[in-house]
């Protein structure tokens, strides 16, 4: 038996170790991400009225750390597609998808944005997803409340659930292309 053979057990101890304090950070990232949620509300139609009242005392949206709107994009972490998107909307939409800082989500809230409702026509996109990615879809037209805070904790736990790192960062571009 090699010397060598024994190391790679050293190796291993060094690779959980990080392996362990990696999954602690992106364990507690998680849990700051998921329960201070900024959002972007993109209303267009009706289901705007039921979206105002996730506010209200009654249901009180603040329970889940979600109850402050950013109207800018840029502050904002999760988009939230509120009625129907028409055809002309679609690349303002994608605009504010792509403005958004990483890590975002996106609800499509209500089946117009979900999949274009009653809307079956040459205007009405037939659902968001077409255009941007969307995490969690929340049927009704509209949607109740309660609806919307079971969507709200299924962003959270895929929010939890998912693997978040301290620095996402992409290497540096040069600017000479190379």
């Amino acid at each position: 038996m090699a010397e060598t053979d024994t190391l790679p057990a050293i190796a291993t101890r060094r690779e959980e170790a990080t392996g362990f304090f990696q999954k602690l950070v992106s364990k507690g990232l998680g849990w700051a991400r998921k329960n201070s949620l900024y959002q972007y509300p993109f209303v267009t139609a009706c289901c705007g009225i039921e979206y105002m009242s996730l506010a209200s005392a009654r249901y009180d949206i603040a329970r889940f750390g979600a109850e402050v709107p950013r109207f800018s994009p840029r502050q904002a972490d999760l988009l939230l597609v509120v009625g129907t998107i028409n055809c002309k909307q679609a690349p303002i939409l994608q605009r504010i998808y792509e403005q958004m800082a990483d890590p975002k989500w996106v609800i499509a809230y209500g089946v117009c944005a979900s999949s274009g409702g009653f809307y079956d026509n040459y205007a009405t996109v037939q659902g968001i997803d077409r255009l941007i990615p969307v995490d969690v879809y929340v049927p009704g037209c509209p949607p109740r409340p309660e609806q919307v805070l079971d969507g709200l904790m299924l962003l959270q736990k895929k929010i939890q659930d998912q693997e978040h790192k301290l620095i996402d960062r992409a290497s540096p571009k040069l600017a000479s292309g190379r």
